[in-house]
């Protein structure tokens, strides 16, 4: 899934492996490839035909705002959370396959987006409220910490 498309990108086949990051969610650990260019972000899980049970893409912007996504030349059903500055879910939502409708979040201050295959949320018991971290620490740490 991806949110509306990037100017001129039009991917016919899905990006290579994103870098991994550790995500935990609750109790549970995921192994999360990290979307943050814009090429990247609008690719997603475009074209990609698989994704294991503890496998996401978290998208990760620069600012936070109401974001939206489909789900063109997207095969895998996924959910999304949107995800606020400092890590806290605040929707779930799914997403069908090829679904060119936009999905856009309630919440106007989304910086974060998790994709997983559809239903792991509910799966794992992680809901609405639950924090998002990193082994780095918190997501701003993460992704936004000056080294």
């Amino acid at each position: 899934a991806a949110p509306p498309p990037v100017v001129g990108l039009n991917p016919q086949q899905p990006q290579a492996k994103l870098p991994t990051v550790r995500l935990f969610l609750g109790a549970q650990e995921m192994v999360t490839e990290v979307a943050i260019a814009p090429v990247q972000i609008g690719t997603g899980m475009m074209w990609r035909t698989n994704m294991a049970e503890n496998e996401s893409m978290i998208f990760v912007f620069s600012d936070a705002t109401p974001r939206s996504f489909y789900m063109r030349n997207t095969l895998i059903p996924l959910s999304i959370a949107y995800i606020a500055p400092d890590g806290t879910i605040l929707e779930i939502l799914d997403m069908q396959p090829r679904d060119e409708t936009s999905i856009p979040s309630k919440a106007g201050n989304v910086q974060y987006a998790l994709e997983t295959r559809q239903g792991w949320f509910a799966r794992n018991k992680v809901g609405v409220g639950a924090a998002v971290t990193t082994q780095k620490g918190t997501l701003q740490q993460t992704f936004f910490s000056r080294p």
